[in-house]
Protein backbone atom coordinates (compact mmCIF):
# COMPACT_ATOMS: atom_id res chain seq x y z
CA UNK A 1 0.00 0.00 0.00
CA UNK A 2 1.28 3.65 -0.87
CA UNK A 3 -1.04 5.70 1.26
CA UNK A 4 1.24 7.53 3.57
CA UNK A 5 0.31 9.35 6.83
CA UNK A 6 0.70 12.33 4.25
CA UNK A 7 -1.68 12.09 1.21
CA UNK A 8 -1.15 15.36 -1.93
CA UNK A 9 -3.96 16.31 -3.64
CA UNK A 10 -4.11 18.36 -7.00
CA UNK A 11 -7.22 20.07 -7.65
CA UNK A 12 -7.80 21.23 -11.15
CA UNK A 13 -10.63 23.51 -12.55
CA UNK A 14 -12.51 21.84 -15.60
CA UNK A 15 -11.86 23.87 -18.84
CA UNK A 16 -11.77 26.79 -16.35
CA UNK A 17 -11.66 29.72 -18.39
CA UNK A 18 -14.84 27.72 -20.48
CA UNK A 19 -16.38 27.24 -17.02
CA UNK A 20 -16.26 31.01 -16.03
CA UNK A 21 -18.06 31.62 -19.59
CA UNK A 22 -21.27 29.28 -18.36
CA UNK A 23 -21.49 30.11 -14.80
CA UNK A 24 -23.57 33.38 -15.96
CA UNK A 25 -24.22 32.04 -18.93
CA UNK A 26 -26.49 28.23 -18.08
CA UNK A 27 -27.32 28.27 -22.09
CA UNK A 28 -23.97 28.01 -23.16
CA UNK A 29 -23.11 24.32 -20.69
CA UNK A 30 -22.96 21.59 -23.69
CA UNK A 31 -22.00 24.14 -26.15
CA UNK A 32 -18.64 24.52 -27.71
CA UNK A 33 -16.69 27.52 -26.26
CA UNK A 34 -13.56 29.24 -27.49
CA UNK A 35 -11.85 31.93 -25.22
CA UNK A 36 -9.49 33.77 -26.90
CA UNK A 37 -5.46 35.48 -25.89
CA UNK A 38 -4.61 38.86 -25.97
CA UNK A 39 -6.07 41.11 -29.15
CA UNK A 40 -8.27 38.05 -29.79
CA UNK A 41 -5.47 36.55 -32.09
CA UNK A 42 -5.02 33.02 -30.48
CA UNK A 43 -7.23 30.04 -28.96
CA UNK A 44 -6.09 29.81 -25.59
CA UNK A 45 -9.01 27.25 -24.07
CA UNK A 46 -11.49 25.22 -25.42
CA UNK A 47 -14.93 23.56 -23.81
CA UNK A 48 -14.49 19.77 -24.37
CA UNK A 49 -17.46 20.40 -26.86
CA UNK A 50 -14.55 22.44 -29.37
CA UNK A 51 -11.90 19.87 -28.56
CA UNK A 52 -13.96 17.26 -29.54
CA UNK A 53 -14.24 19.50 -33.02
CA UNK A 54 -11.42 19.28 -33.40
CA UNK A 55 -10.00 22.89 -32.24
CA UNK A 56 -6.88 22.98 -31.86
CA UNK A 57 -4.82 25.33 -28.65
CA UNK A 58 -3.04 27.83 -30.15
CA UNK A 59 -4.41 27.90 -33.68
CA UNK A 60 -5.13 32.08 -35.13
CA UNK A 61 -8.98 32.70 -34.83
CA UNK A 62 -8.54 34.12 -38.77
CA UNK A 63 -7.42 30.05 -39.77
CA UNK A 64 -10.70 28.49 -37.95
CA UNK A 65 -13.06 31.60 -38.38
CA UNK A 66 -15.18 30.27 -41.40
CA UNK A 67 -15.19 26.34 -39.51
CA UNK A 68 -16.45 28.26 -35.38
CA UNK A 69 -19.43 29.56 -37.69
CA UNK A 70 -20.38 26.91 -39.25
CA UNK A 71 -20.42 24.71 -36.24
CA UNK A 72 -21.83 27.45 -34.12
CA UNK A 73 -18.94 27.91 -31.78
CA UNK A 74 -19.39 30.46 -29.36
CA UNK A 75 -16.07 32.44 -29.17
CA UNK A 76 -15.00 35.10 -26.08
CA UNK A 77 -12.08 36.89 -25.53
CA UNK A 78 -9.81 36.65 -22.12
CA UNK A 79 -11.82 38.35 -19.50
CA UNK A 80 -8.81 38.24 -16.86
CA UNK A 81 -10.71 40.49 -13.85
CA UNK A 82 -13.65 37.56 -14.22
CA UNK A 83 -11.51 34.55 -14.34
CA UNK A 84 -8.77 36.36 -11.56
CA UNK A 85 -12.07 36.69 -9.32
CA UNK A 86 -13.35 32.92 -9.39
CA UNK A 87 -10.34 31.37 -9.12
CA UNK A 88 -10.16 33.50 -5.47
CA UNK A 89 -13.39 32.51 -4.97
CA UNK A 90 -12.72 28.23 -5.60
CA UNK A 91 -9.07 28.67 -3.37
CA UNK A 92 -10.74 29.93 -0.58
CA UNK A 93 -12.95 27.63 -0.63
CA UNK A 94 -10.34 25.09 -1.03
CA UNK A 95 -8.59 26.39 1.71
CA UNK A 96 -10.77 25.56 4.18
CA UNK A 97 -10.59 21.75 3.34
CA UNK A 98 -6.83 21.89 4.30
CA UNK A 99 -4.71 24.00 6.18
CA UNK A 100 -2.04 23.46 3.84
CA UNK A 101 -2.26 24.54 0.15
CA UNK A 102 -0.22 25.53 -2.80
CA UNK A 103 -1.76 27.67 -5.64
CA UNK A 104 -0.08 26.43 -8.61
CA UNK A 105 -1.96 28.59 -10.87
CA UNK A 106 -4.36 30.50 -11.45
CA UNK A 107 -6.95 27.01 -11.68
CA UNK A 108 -4.42 24.87 -10.23
CA UNK A 109 -3.84 24.19 -6.33
CA UNK A 110 -1.78 21.45 -4.76
CA UNK A 111 -3.20 20.68 -0.82
CA UNK A 112 -1.40 18.17 1.65
CA UNK A 113 -3.62 16.37 3.93
CA UNK A 114 -1.20 14.81 7.36
CA UNK A 115 -2.85 12.23 8.60
CA UNK A 116 -6.46 12.60 7.50
CA UNK A 117 -6.66 8.73 5.83
CA UNK A 118 -6.68 8.27 9.34
CA UNK A 119 -10.64 9.32 10.09
CA UNK A 120 -11.27 10.11 6.31
CA UNK A 121 -12.17 8.17 3.44
CA UNK A 122 -9.65 10.64 0.99
CA UNK A 123 -12.43 9.62 -1.89
CA UNK A 124 -15.52 10.39 -0.41
CA UNK A 125 -13.86 13.42 1.10
CA UNK A 126 -12.34 14.31 -2.46
CA UNK A 127 -15.76 13.85 -4.25
CA UNK A 128 -17.55 15.78 -1.11
CA UNK A 129 -14.97 18.95 -2.19
CA UNK A 130 -16.49 18.53 -5.73
CA UNK A 131 -19.83 18.83 -4.89
CA UNK A 132 -19.04 22.04 -2.29
CA UNK A 133 -17.30 24.02 -5.02
CA UNK A 134 -19.44 23.05 -7.80
CA UNK A 135 -22.38 24.11 -5.88
CA UNK A 136 -20.76 27.53 -4.44
CA UNK A 137 -19.02 28.56 -7.77
CA UNK A 138 -20.54 26.25 -10.48
CA UNK A 139 -16.77 25.66 -11.43
CA UNK A 140 -16.37 21.98 -12.04
CA UNK A 141 -13.04 20.29 -10.46
CA UNK A 142 -11.38 17.02 -10.72
CA UNK A 143 -9.02 16.26 -7.75
CA UNK A 144 -6.38 13.21 -7.78
CA UNK A 145 -4.72 12.24 -3.77
CA UNK A 146 -0.96 10.29 -3.50
CA UNK A 147 2.01 10.50 -1.64
CA UNK A 148 3.49 12.74 -4.00
CA UNK A 149 2.81 15.61 -5.93
CA UNK A 150 3.95 14.03 -9.33
CA UNK A 151 1.68 11.24 -8.58
CA UNK A 152 -1.06 13.68 -7.80
CA UNK A 153 -0.65 14.63 -10.89
CA UNK A 154 -1.48 11.34 -12.88
CA UNK A 155 -4.16 10.81 -10.25
CA UNK A 156 -5.61 14.06 -11.47
CA UNK A 157 -5.95 13.10 -14.79
CA UNK A 158 -7.27 9.97 -14.81
CA UNK A 159 -10.12 12.14 -12.40
CA UNK A 160 -10.43 14.07 -15.30
CA UNK A 161 -10.58 11.29 -17.89
CA UNK A 162 -12.97 9.41 -15.94
CA UNK A 163 -15.75 11.39 -14.24
CA UNK A 164 -18.56 9.19 -14.43
CA UNK A 165 -16.11 5.89 -12.99
CA UNK A 166 -14.56 8.40 -10.69
CA UNK A 167 -16.80 10.81 -9.59
CA UNK A 168 -14.36 13.55 -10.62
CA UNK A 169 -11.77 12.13 -7.83
CA UNK A 170 -9.26 9.08 -7.91
CA UNK A 171 -6.88 8.43 -4.89
CA UNK A 172 -3.81 6.65 -5.87
CA UNK A 173 -3.27 4.89 -2.55
CA UNK A 174 -1.66 1.30 -4.38
CA UNK A 175 1.06 0.36 -5.75
CA UNK A 176 -0.61 -1.71 -8.26
CA UNK A 177 -2.51 1.66 -9.05
CA UNK A 178 0.46 2.95 -9.64
CA UNK A 179 1.84 0.92 -11.67
CA UNK A 180 -1.27 0.79 -14.18
CA UNK A 181 -1.80 4.44 -13.74
CA UNK A 182 2.37 5.22 -14.95
CA UNK A 183 2.10 2.79 -18.04
CA UNK A 184 -1.04 4.72 -19.29
CA UNK A 185 0.60 7.91 -18.87
CA UNK A 186 2.68 9.18 -22.02
CA UNK A 187 5.89 10.26 -20.97
CA UNK A 188 4.99 13.35 -23.01
CA UNK A 189 2.08 14.46 -20.71
CA UNK A 190 4.36 13.86 -17.21
CA UNK A 191 4.45 17.03 -15.41
CA UNK A 192 7.74 18.15 -15.41
CA UNK A 193 8.77 16.65 -18.73
CA UNK A 194 9.59 19.23 -21.29
CA UNK A 195 9.39 19.07 -25.10
CA UNK A 196 13.31 18.63 -25.16
CA UNK A 197 13.20 15.73 -22.78
CA UNK A 198 10.50 14.17 -23.93
CA UNK A 199 11.91 13.74 -27.25
CA UNK A 200 15.43 12.81 -26.08
CA UNK A 201 13.60 9.89 -23.61
CA UNK A 202 11.09 8.80 -26.68
CA UNK A 203 14.30 8.13 -29.14
CA UNK A 204 15.82 6.09 -26.19
CA UNK A 205 12.97 3.81 -25.53
CA UNK A 206 10.98 5.86 -22.82
CA UNK A 207 7.37 6.01 -23.75
CA UNK A 208 5.86 6.00 -20.74
CA UNK A 209 5.94 7.38 -17.41
CA UNK A 210 6.94 3.51 -16.22
CA UNK A 211 9.38 3.54 -18.44
CA UNK A 212 11.11 6.51 -17.24
CA UNK A 213 11.18 5.32 -13.49
CA UNK A 214 12.67 1.94 -14.69
CA UNK A 215 15.82 4.24 -15.69
CA UNK A 216 18.56 4.25 -13.78
CA UNK A 217 19.01 6.85 -11.19
CA UNK A 218 22.75 7.60 -12.90
CA UNK A 219 21.83 8.48 -16.24
CA UNK A 220 18.62 10.56 -15.03
CA UNK A 221 20.93 12.80 -12.78
CA UNK A 222 23.45 13.21 -15.89
CA UNK A 223 20.66 14.04 -18.48
CA UNK A 224 18.39 15.71 -16.43
CA UNK A 225 20.20 16.64 -13.65
CA UNK A 226 18.72 16.50 -9.71
CA UNK A 227 15.31 18.10 -10.65
CA UNK A 228 14.51 14.98 -12.99
CA UNK A 229 15.92 12.70 -10.12
CA UNK A 230 13.55 14.12 -7.86
CA UNK A 231 10.51 13.80 -10.62
CA UNK A 232 11.71 10.21 -10.85
CA UNK A 233 11.64 9.22 -7.27
CA UNK A 234 7.99 11.36 -6.92
CA UNK A 235 6.69 9.06 -9.49
CA UNK A 236 8.16 5.80 -7.87
CA UNK A 237 6.24 7.22 -4.38
CA UNK A 238 9.14 8.75 -2.84
CA UNK A 239 8.21 12.13 -1.86
CA UNK A 240 10.88 13.93 -3.34
CA UNK A 241 9.01 17.36 -4.64
CA UNK A 242 7.47 19.57 -1.63
CA UNK A 243 5.48 23.00 -1.39
CA UNK A 244 7.51 25.99 -2.57
CA UNK A 245 7.87 28.60 -0.88
CA UNK A 246 6.52 31.60 -2.09
CA UNK A 247 9.48 33.94 -2.78
CA UNK A 248 10.11 37.53 -4.05
CA UNK A 249 10.04 37.33 -7.91
CA UNK A 250 13.45 38.21 -9.24
CA UNK A 251 11.94 39.57 -12.54
CA UNK A 252 8.98 41.57 -13.33
CA UNK A 253 7.72 42.30 -16.34
CA UNK A 254 4.74 44.01 -18.45
CA UNK A 255 4.44 43.41 -22.04
CA UNK A 256 1.39 43.31 -24.38
CA UNK A 257 1.12 43.24 -27.72
CA UNK A 258 -1.46 46.54 -28.84
CA UNK A 259 -4.70 46.76 -29.90
CA UNK A 260 -3.46 47.83 -33.84
CA UNK A 261 0.34 48.96 -34.79
CA UNK A 262 1.73 52.12 -33.55
CA UNK A 263 4.05 53.90 -35.77
CA UNK A 264 4.16 57.75 -33.53
CA UNK A 265 6.74 56.99 -30.60
CA UNK A 266 4.25 59.18 -28.76
CA UNK A 267 1.46 56.37 -28.51
CA UNK A 268 4.34 53.73 -27.63
CA UNK A 269 5.68 56.16 -25.18
CA UNK A 270 2.34 56.34 -23.45
CA UNK A 271 2.33 51.97 -23.49
CA UNK A 272 6.12 52.01 -21.72
CA UNK A 273 4.43 54.96 -19.27
CA UNK A 274 1.46 52.62 -18.36
CA UNK A 275 3.53 49.62 -17.77
CA UNK A 276 6.16 51.44 -15.92
CA UNK A 277 2.78 52.39 -13.48
CA UNK A 278 1.84 49.06 -13.60
CA UNK A 279 5.49 47.48 -12.49
CA UNK A 280 6.31 50.08 -10.01
CA UNK A 281 3.27 49.31 -8.35
CA UNK A 282 4.12 45.18 -7.88
CA UNK A 283 7.55 46.72 -6.49
CA UNK A 284 5.95 48.19 -3.41
CA UNK A 285 3.55 45.66 -2.95
CA UNK A 286 6.30 42.94 -2.38
CA UNK A 287 8.13 45.71 -0.60
CA UNK A 288 11.06 45.21 -3.01
CA UNK A 289 13.40 47.86 -4.92
CA UNK A 290 14.74 47.53 -8.76
CA UNK A 291 18.13 47.79 -10.08
CA UNK A 292 17.96 47.26 -13.92
CA UNK A 293 15.10 48.31 -16.59
CA UNK A 294 15.03 46.83 -19.68
CA UNK A 295 12.70 48.20 -22.54
CA UNK A 296 11.73 46.32 -25.95
CA UNK A 297 9.91 46.95 -29.24
CA UNK A 298 8.93 44.98 -31.83
CA UNK A 299 7.32 45.60 -35.49
CA UNK A 300 4.13 43.22 -36.40
CA UNK A 301 6.29 39.75 -38.48
CA UNK A 302 2.80 38.54 -39.07
CA UNK A 303 3.39 41.82 -41.44
CA UNK A 304 6.14 40.54 -43.80
CA UNK A 305 5.15 43.25 -46.43
CA UNK A 306 6.68 45.82 -43.70
CA UNK A 307 9.87 47.10 -42.74
CA UNK A 308 10.83 44.95 -39.61
CA UNK A 309 12.60 46.14 -36.22
CA UNK A 310 12.65 44.73 -33.01
CA UNK A 311 15.49 46.20 -30.12
CA UNK A 312 15.74 45.65 -26.41
CA UNK A 313 18.20 47.80 -24.55
CA UNK A 314 19.13 46.94 -20.50
CA UNK A 315 20.10 49.93 -17.91
CA UNK A 316 21.64 49.89 -14.64
CA UNK A 317 19.65 52.07 -12.26
CA UNK A 318 22.29 54.77 -10.57
CA UNK A 319 20.40 53.62 -6.64
CA UNK A 320 17.76 50.39 -6.36
CA UNK A 321 14.23 52.19 -6.51
CA UNK A 322 10.84 51.45 -6.50
CA UNK A 323 9.27 54.69 -7.56
CA UNK A 324 7.29 54.73 -11.05
CA UNK A 325 8.46 58.38 -11.46
CA UNK A 326 12.38 57.11 -11.25
CA UNK A 327 11.08 53.91 -13.21
CA UNK A 328 9.50 55.71 -16.06
CA UNK A 329 12.04 58.39 -16.63
CA UNK A 330 14.32 55.76 -17.65
CA UNK A 331 12.36 53.68 -19.54
CA UNK A 332 11.16 56.51 -21.58
CA UNK A 333 14.84 57.20 -21.82
CA UNK A 334 15.21 53.61 -23.02
CA UNK A 335 12.44 53.40 -25.87
CA UNK A 336 14.02 56.68 -27.36
CA UNK A 337 16.90 55.28 -27.64
CA UNK A 338 15.60 52.06 -29.39
CA UNK A 339 12.62 53.90 -31.57
CA UNK A 340 12.89 54.15 -35.10
CA UNK A 341 10.37 56.56 -36.99
CA UNK A 342 8.26 54.50 -40.24
CA UNK A 343 8.01 51.44 -38.35
CA UNK A 344 4.20 49.60 -37.43
CA UNK A 345 5.17 48.58 -33.95
CA UNK A 346 2.76 46.03 -32.69
CA UNK A 347 4.10 44.90 -29.16
CA UNK A 348 6.52 46.92 -26.41
CA UNK A 349 7.07 45.98 -22.96
CA UNK A 350 9.38 47.03 -19.48
CA UNK A 351 11.02 44.38 -17.73
CA UNK A 352 12.18 45.17 -13.92
CA UNK A 353 15.46 42.80 -12.89
CA UNK A 354 17.84 42.78 -10.26
CA UNK A 355 15.52 42.67 -7.45
CA UNK A 356 16.21 43.35 -3.94
CA UNK A 357 14.34 43.82 -0.60
CA UNK A 358 13.62 47.63 -0.09
CA UNK A 359 14.41 47.50 3.73
CA UNK A 360 18.23 46.20 2.76
CA UNK A 361 19.65 48.02 0.02
CA UNK A 362 23.91 49.95 -0.10
CA UNK A 363 23.17 53.72 0.72
CA UNK A 364 24.54 56.77 -1.45
CA UNK A 365 26.48 59.69 -0.12
CA UNK A 366 25.51 61.55 -3.30
CA UNK A 367 22.01 61.10 -4.64
CA UNK A 368 20.14 58.33 -4.36
CA UNK A 369 16.16 57.49 -4.03
CA UNK A 370 14.32 61.16 -3.33
CA UNK A 371 12.11 60.63 -0.36
CA UNK A 372 9.92 62.80 -1.46
CA UNK A 373 8.87 59.92 -4.08
CA UNK A 374 8.86 57.85 -0.79
CA UNK A 375 5.98 59.11 0.58
CA UNK A 376 4.25 60.18 -2.70
CA UNK A 377 4.39 56.17 -3.88
CA UNK A 378 2.64 55.38 -0.14
CA UNK A 379 0.06 57.90 -0.91
CA UNK A 380 -1.42 57.11 -4.26
CA UNK A 381 -0.97 53.19 -3.31
CA UNK A 382 -3.25 53.67 -0.45
CA UNK A 383 -5.63 55.77 -2.21
CA UNK A 384 -6.06 53.90 -5.67
CA UNK A 385 -6.41 50.75 -3.64
CA UNK A 386 -9.14 52.90 -1.97
CA UNK A 387 -10.82 54.42 -5.31
CA UNK A 388 -9.96 51.38 -7.91
CA UNK A 389 -6.96 53.61 -9.14
CA UNK A 390 -8.53 57.25 -9.44
CA UNK A 391 -4.70 58.55 -9.24
CA UNK A 392 -2.87 58.41 -12.58
CA UNK A 393 0.56 60.05 -13.90
CA UNK A 394 0.50 62.69 -16.77
CA UNK A 395 1.63 59.70 -19.31
CA UNK A 396 -1.22 57.58 -18.51
CA UNK A 397 -3.96 57.48 -21.04
CA UNK A 398 -6.21 58.80 -18.37
CA UNK A 399 -9.31 56.66 -20.16
CA UNK A 400 -8.08 53.55 -20.23
CA UNK A 401 -5.22 51.17 -18.45
CA UNK A 402 -5.03 48.12 -20.62
CA UNK A 403 -5.69 48.84 -24.46
CA UNK A 404 -6.62 45.47 -26.19
CA UNK A 405 -8.87 44.43 -29.18
CA UNK A 406 -11.73 42.48 -26.95
CA UNK A 407 -14.57 42.82 -29.11
CA UNK A 408 -16.06 39.15 -27.50
CA UNK A 409 -15.64 40.38 -24.13
CA UNK A 410 -18.05 38.75 -21.40
CA UNK A 411 -19.12 41.08 -18.34
CA UNK A 412 -17.40 41.29 -15.28
CA UNK A 413 -20.17 40.01 -13.46
CA UNK A 414 -18.37 39.61 -9.73
CA UNK A 415 -16.36 42.76 -9.43
CA UNK A 416 -18.04 45.76 -11.64
CA UNK A 417 -21.12 47.34 -10.42
CA UNK A 418 -22.53 48.31 -13.93
CA UNK A 419 -22.14 44.71 -14.96
CA UNK A 420 -24.32 42.76 -12.19
CA UNK A 421 -26.78 40.20 -13.89
CA UNK A 422 -30.20 41.84 -13.91
CA UNK A 423 -33.01 39.99 -13.07
CA UNK A 424 -36.76 40.58 -14.40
Amino acid sequence: ILQSQIMFALVDCNNFYASCERVFKPHLNNKPIVVLSNNDECVVARSNESKALGIKMGVPLFEIKDFVQQHNVHVFSSNYELYGDMSNRVMSMLATYSPEIEVYSIDEAFMRFDGFEEYFNLHNYGVNITQKVKQSTKIPISIGFAPTKALAKVANKIAKKFPDRTQSCYVLDTDEKRIKALKWTEIGDVWGIGRQHAKRLQAIGVKTAYDFTMLGDAWVRKNMSVVGLRLKHDLIGIPSIDFEDVKPKQNIACTRSFEKMYDKLEDISERVSTFSTILGEKLRKQNSHCNLISVFVTSNYFRQDLTQHRAFLTIKTDFPTSSTLEINRIAQMLLKSIYKPNISYKKAGVILSGITPADTFQLKFFGGENPKHIDLMKAIDVTNKKTGGLIKFGGNDLKRRHKMKQEKLSKCCTTNWDELLEVD
